[in-house]
């Protein structure tokens, strides 16, 4: 779970499971209220939502504690689930800010829009979206598919982007989950728009060991796993935006988006892919709780 995620519907569907298992990395049982801001829910109250996935509670955490900052009074609802479960709340206003995804978002809500690149995607999301939600400024940090390559490897052929995969020897074999073989941005892409011809591999959540024991020579890892904390992987850069793009956005109730604009998009300007990151390494490894991590990035980054 900590290494790979191959698709967004089947990483949050994993990580309900890991949320109930790692007391440490989560706040705790999803039922379980102490310790968490609450409200009577009244109209000044900022509603914030997460997905019951750790990286997206951590920025959901960052998110209320910076409004809190400002005066702002929020309540939290986080450990939702999938989108089935939380999209319907957000559209009727019950949950008025929640951190998403704009690919996956914009997937979820028009399944033919072939927008790709970081700013066509948020176009096309903010033209997809409901009338009583705004899309605020989208972060630089974003959580999707990689083509991923040990380290080892990019230092011995040269390999910076996708490419370049045609300079390693025979045929390389890429590694990720059943599905992605089939995905919009899987091999048959990257052999057409790169050029590479790619054997395929599903390996599941193995993906990781795979590469790492050099069973695989590529792989389909998340850009924001914590396992590229460790130094020894390197995400091809993807020039041709084959690949969907998914940078965190604030999705907010529209009555509230310009008084919460300023706030939440200062946060979204102070966050990287590196920085996510680090944050999901400072939970899945360090086991520091989200209020915690939320409020040593708040402060490291002058927001506090």
């Amino acid at each position: 779970m900590f290494t790979v995620r191959i698709t967004r519907i089947a990483a949050v569907g994993a990580a309900a499971a890991v949320a109930l298992a790692l007391g440490a990395c989560s706040s705790g049982n999803p039922l379980d209220d102490s310790g968490k801001t609450t409200t009577s829910g009244s109209s000044d109250t900022v509603v914030v939502g997460s997905q019951a996935y750790y990286s997206n509670e951590i920025i959901a955490e960052i998110y209320a504690q910076a409004l809190e900052k400002d005066g702002t009074k929020v309540e939290r609802k986080f450990n939702i689930g999938q989108r089935d479960a939380y999209m319907p709340d957000l559209k009727s206003g019950a949950i008025s800010l929640f951190p998403e995804y704009t690919g996956n978002l914009l997937e979820f809500l028009d399944g033919k829009a072939t927008a790709t690149s970081p700013d066509d995607v948020y176009a096309a999301l903010t033209k997809a979206l409901p009338k009583n939600l705004t899309a605020l400024d989208y972060a630089k940090a974003a959580d999707q598919d990689t083509y991923t390559v040990l380290k080892s490897t990019a230092d011995k052929y040269g390999l910076e982007s996708i490419g370049d995969l045609s300079k390693l020897p025979g045929k390389p074999t890429i590694g990720g989950a059943p599905e992605f073989e089939k995905r919009p941005y899987g091999p048959a892409a990257a052999k057409e728009q790169y050029g590479v011809d790619l054997a395929f591999s599903a390996t599941g959540p193995t993906t990781l060991d795979a590469l790492r024991a050099g069973t695989v020579q590529v792989a389909d890892i998340y850009s924001a796993d914590p396992a590229f904390e460790k130094g020894d992987l390197v995400a091809l850069k993807d020039p041709k935006n084959m690949i969907l793009s998914s940078n965190v956005v604030p999705i907010a109730s529209s009555d509230i988006a310009d008084k919460i604009s300023k706030t939440i998009n200062a946060v979204s300007a102070k966050l990287s892919t590196e920085e996510l990151v680090k944050l999901n390494v400072q939970s899945t490894v360090d086991k520091k709780q989200p209020a915690d991590i939320a409020k040593d990035w708040l402060k490291a980054n002058g927001l506090s």
